[in-house]
C-alpha cells in the first residue's frame, strides 16, 4: 500500500473509531513485531529510533513508526517534532512514520492507537515501532500495546533513584541507558544493574547506547529481535497478544458509556447509580438498535 493511501486510512480511523474494523477488515491478518519505547521526556527516544530504523533497513526489512506526541493547545493536533528527527527515513518506501497527538489521553499513548497498530500488521510491515509521549512514573499504557516494551533512560534527568523506584521501571522487558557517551552514564548503569538484580531480572536485559557514537545501537536491536522470538517460543507473546485486545475492548467499551453519558446531560439524576442504570440502559438501547457500534 502508498504511504498516501495509508496515511488518509489512519486519519479516518482517528475521525471515525467505528469505521476501523471495516478498513482493518479489508486486509489479510499479519503479524509485525510491535515495539514500544518509553521513557521520560528528554531521553532521546527519538533519535534512538532513528538509528534503529537504520539497522533494521539494514537487513531490508520493513518499518513503521507511531510517534505520540503532545497535543496542540490551539489546534489540537501533533506537533510532528518526533517526525523531523526521522526525516532521513522519508523517502524510503518501506519506512513509513505517523505522528499522533495524544488528545489529552493518558499513560503516554491516545485513544485510537490500537486500530492504528493493528492497521499497520496488516498493511505488512515487518516491524512496528510505537514511541510514547515522555511519561512519568504510573504511565505504563504501552505495555497492553506492544510485545515487548524498551525503557529509555539517560543520565542528568534529575534524581536517578526516585526514578527507578517503580511504576515504569516494573513494565519493561529492555533497559537502555541511551546518551552514553556522557560521564554519568556509568553511575546510572550501574544502579540500573543493581535494580535488574533486585527485581529478578537478567543483566541480559540492560544496554547502552548512544545516537550520536552509534554505540550500543546493533547490540539493542539484536537483543530485540532475540527476546521477541523467546517470547514468540514460550508463549508470552500469545499471552500478551490476548491481553492487548481485552485492554482495547476496555477503550471501546469506555469511550462507548462516555458518549452515552454525554447525551444523557442535563437529565435530573442526583443519585450515581441510578444515574449508571440510565446510561447502561440507554447503551443496550442503542447497541441493540445499531449492532456492533452501538452507532453512538
Amino acid at each position: 500500500m502508498d504511504h498516501k493511501t495509508l496515511a488518509k486510512l489512519i486519519t479516518q480511523i482517528e475521525n471515525n473509531p467505528e469505521l476501523a474494523p471495516e478498513i482493518v477488515g479489508r486486509f489479510p491478518e499479519h503479524q509485525s513485531k510491535v515495539i514500544g519505547f518509553t521513557g521520560s521526556p528528554g531521553v532521546g527516544k527519538s533519535s534512538l529510533i532513528d538509528r534503529v530504523i537504520r539497522w533494521i533497513r539494514n537487513k531490508d526489512l520493513s518499518v513503521a513508526v507511531v510517534a505520540i506526541d503532545p497535543s496542540s493547545p490551539f489546534s489540537k493536533g501533533a506537533f510532528l517534532g518526533d517526525r523531523i528527527r526521522m526525516r532521513d527515513h522519508f523517502v524510503d518506501e518501506k519506512v513509513f512514520i505517523r505522528s499522533m497527538a495524544s488528545r489529552g489521553a493518558l499513560g503516554g499513548l491516545c485513544d485510537a492507537v490500537f486500530d492504528v497498530v493493528n492497521l499497520l500488521e496488516a498493511s505488512g510491515f515487518d516491524y512496528v515501532l510505537v514511541e510514547t509521549v515522555g511519561v512519568g512514573q504510573s504511565e505504563v499504557e504501552i505495555s497492553n500495546l506492544a510485545d515487548l516494551t524498551v525503557l529509555v533512560l539517560s543520565p542528568g534527568l534529575g534524581d536517578d533513584v526516585q526514578m527507578l523506584k517503580a511504576g515504569v521501571m516494573e513494565i519493561a522487558d529492555l533497559y537502555v541507558v541511551n546518551k552514553s557517551d556522557l560521564p554519568e552514564s556509568d553511575t546510572l548503569y550501574t544502579q540500573l544493574l543493581a535494580f535488574i538484580s533486585l527485581a529478578g531480572k537478567s543483566e541480559e536485559q540492560l544496554c547502552k547506547t548512544s545516537s550520536h557514537t552509534l554505540d550500543g545501537v546493533q547490540e539493542l536491536v539484536e537483543k530485540i529481535e532475540k527476546l521477541w522470538q523467546f517470547f514468540h517460543d514460550n508463549g508470552t507473546l500469545r499471552h500478551r497478544r490476548k491481553k492487548r485486545t481485552q485492554h482495547h475492548a476496555e477503550h471501546i467499551l469506555r469511550k462507548m458509556i462516555q458518549q452515552v453519558m454525554y447525551s444523557i446531560g442535563d437529565y435530573q439524576v442526583e443519585d450515581p447509580y441510578e444515574f449508571v442504570e440510565l446510561a447502561l440502559s440507554k447503551l443496550c438501547k442503542i447497541h441493540s438498535k445499531n449492532g456492533q457500534g452501538g452507532g453512538i
